[in-house]
Formats: C-alpha cells, structure tokens, sequence
C-alpha cells in the first residue's frame, strides 16, 4: 500500500510503500521527546515530493541515524539510517501519514535508551 505523508507545514513530503502492520515505540532520549511511532522500512521505499534540501538533518550520538525534519514547522517525518545488516532504512514517523488510524495499529516498545 502507498502511503502519503508530510510535516505539518507541507514543505517536506513524501510517499512510502509497505504493509504498515506495526510500529514502533522508542525511549531513546530523542524519540522519547518526541513521541513519534516509527515504520521501519527499506529506504528505496520512501520517496520523497518535495526536494530533500527542504529537509534538514540532525545527528546525535553516535551519528548513525540522520533525524530529519523541517526547519520551518519543526515536525520530524523520518530518519535515515542502516539496519544490522547495513542495508539503508527509513524510520517513518506514522503521525505524520494521512488517513492513518493509529488505535489500529499494534506499538512494539523499544528500550533505546539502553544503547
């Protein structure tokens, strides 16, 4: 299924597709700020409308994960990184995906503040 998403002002977009069967739930000290509930998918899956320069990025830690998010509104849409297996991934925030209802949707909660 294709899904459209964006931040809150519109200046950054894009689609994902995927079967969005779950998400997931981080206490990292990022994630747990703020309250996204990510879709992990391949990074070919996400394609983005707007032009990624409207994007801009923050890094932390270890600096493995690009955070993205919009420097007009401040809304993060997705992350950038690696899985175990070095494959590129997309964290997709689901809050940020149209028509989605989020009771129906089971939540995985990760530990990662003990990273």
């Amino acid at each position: 299924m294709k899904f459209l998403g964006s931040c809150h002002c519109g200046s950054v977009a894009f689609e994902v597709e995927g079967t969005l069967d779950k998400v997931v739930s981080c206490n990292c000290s990022i994630c747990q700020r703020r309250g996204s509930l990510l879709w992990f998918v391949p990074r070919e899956r996400l394609r983005l409308i707007t032009p990624e320069k409207n994007a801009s990025t923050y890094s932390f830690h270890r600096h493995l994960i690009r955070h993205r998010f919009c420097p007009n509104c401040g809304i993060h849409p997705y992350a950038e990184g690696r899985d175990a297996n070095g494959a590129r991934t997309a964290a997709i925030n689901v809050r940020c995906l149209e028509g989605i209802d989020l009771a129906s949707i089971p939540v995985t909660e990760f530990d990662g503040s003990s990273l």
